[in-house]
């Protein structure tokens, strides 16, 4: 990000994919001004039309600035419309105005022919930043863009340019709440009076008090450093500096296997301790490739439908953002269109599926699955609602907040959401691991007494996935 001059006020030209990332990003600046080419405006009458996520913010930015503009008189747009910060949920606006927004009421484009090749509209909103430049001496002109490639030319042509960071977690990925707190060896030694014990229908409790447990979460799993066998969960964290924390099952045996899968180190025993929890409404998981994301969630999914009974079915989804080129559309219907994307799926299933009774058992098992395993688009989920379900989102780091907030909206009672991702394997433009929707649930959701989180650190798919993630 570029340092501007914080001795002057800012005039920020907006780029056409900030309005349609954020439609709210006009009311985003604060007490500075906002300027909006007119090839911004000419963008976004293109980019109106269709049922996609960007159409609609499209849409929803018309309605904000037609908000704006109702009963302004020309003389009024030319000096500049007051901003006023939008309301809660975006609902109206607030009385006080922050900044003014300025549209271009005039040809300002300076001709960049000699420097920049072609008549793009990145070369006008660059032209118009320099005519403005020279024209608004008291202000520190800013073109604010998601394109990075727009940013590069901005500073070769010596004009400050900044990436939209509003919608930004955190400032730093490594900052994330990875779910697990590993506590000091001596630990119990300087706690040993503050701890209270008791067992509850077979579980295991702590009441522990004392300045350590403040920076403890609601759903963090704890273990003691060195400790293989003391590992836990905060279950209730009180204001008084005090917490209710619970012994974790050891899913690392094969008599306590789910669905015939084990845990085979400390933060897949964590894993499937929250993922078979039906206390836990929201569960995300985090990791590299090959961590047991998807066959952890999945075999947990099944114990609890087939075995338990404690849903009625999986459903199964994910953004289809592709990682190559496009294949083009796909026949068929909704579930076997969406079936070569789930190929982790399908994966995952044969590895569930491998039983003693050869090919005519597994062929059976398939067929029982095929029935309580649903695979659903994300398109389709705007105004659904999912009753007794037990729902796995995988690559949801794909996602943007508000495709997040649209899906887990849809929960209703008794249904479980499961969001698997590696925020280090982002295919959706203009997303990045501190903007990414699985990064924004994770941090909210954080000290929720329903929701739990762990992040995966040991590939366990093979020795040579392994040591590819290391070296390549």
């Amino acid at each position: 990000m570029i340092k501007r001059q914080h001795d002057k006020p800012c005039l920020f030209v907006l780029d056409t994919n900030v309005l349609m990332h954020d439609p709210t990003a006009i009311f985003r600046f604060k007490e500075h001004d906002v300027f909006l080419p007119m090839v911004v405006l000419e963008e976004l009458d293109a980019g109106k039309k269709g049922m996609s996520e960007v159409a609609r913010n499209v849409r929803q930015v018309s309605r904000f600035l037609d908000q704006l503009m109702s009963d302004a008189s020309k003389d009024e747009i030319d000096a500049g419309l007051p901003i006023h910060a939008l309301g809660d949920y975006g609902r109206g606006f607030t009385e006080a105005p922050t900044g003014r927004l300025f549209f271009q009421t005039e040809p300002l484009a300076l001709n960049l022919t000699a420097s920049l090749p072609g008549t793009t509209a990145d070369n006008d909103i660059l032209g118009t930043a320099l005519a403005l430049q020279k024209r608004e001496e008291r202000r520190t002109v800013v073109i604010v863009s998601k394109d990075i490639n727009l940013r590069i030319k901005a500073a070769v042509l010596g004009i400050p340019a900044e990436d939209y960071s509003n919608d930004q977690v955190l400032d730093d990925v490594n900052l994330l709440y990875t779910g697990l707190s590993v506590l000091p060896e001596d630990f119990w030694d300087h706690h040993a009076k503050e701890i209270d014990a008791w067992k509850e229908e077979g579980r295991t409790f702590y009441r522990i008090s004392g300045p350590d447990v403040s920076d403890w979460y609601n759903g963090q799993c704890l273990c003691v450093d060195g400790d293989d066998g003391f590992e836990a969960i905060v279950r209730e964290k009180r204001a008084d500096a005090e917490a209710i924390i619970e012994l974790v099952d050891d899913y690392r045996q094969q008599r306590h296997n789910v669905w015939g899968i084990t845990a085979r180190n400390r933060e897949q025993n964590f894993a499937l301790n929250l993922l078979m929890d039906p206390e836990l409404d929201f569960v995300t998981l985090l990791g590299a490739a090959g961590t047991g994301k998807t066959l952890l969630a999945l075999a947990a999914g099944l114990s609890q439908v087939l075995d338990r009974g404690i849903y009625r079915e999986i459903i199964m989804t994910r953004v289809t953002v592709p990682v190559g080129e496009d294949i083009g559309f796909l026949p068929g219907t909704e579930e076997e269109k969406m079936t070569p994307w789930m190929g982790a799926l399908m994966d995952n299933l044969e590895v569930l599926t491998q039983t003693e009774g050869g090919d005519w058992g597994r062929a059976a098992t398939n067929d029982l699955l095929r029935n309580r395993i649903r695979i659903s688009s994300l398109n389709f989920m705007r105004g659904r609602t999912f009753l007794g379900k037990y729902i796995i989102l995988d690559e949801a780091q794909n996602l943007t907040a508000k495709q997040m907030k649209t899906l887990i909206t849809r929960a209703g009672p008794g249904t479980k959401i499961v969001c698997l991702g590696n925020i280090a394997q982002i295919d959706t433009p203009y997303l990045t691991e501190t903007t990414s929707g699985l990064t924004y649930v994770v941090d909210r959701f954080k000290d929720w007494q329903h929701g739990g989180h762990i992040t995966l650190l040991r590939g366990e798919r093979s020795r040579l996935a392994d040591y590819a993630s290391e070296a390549l």
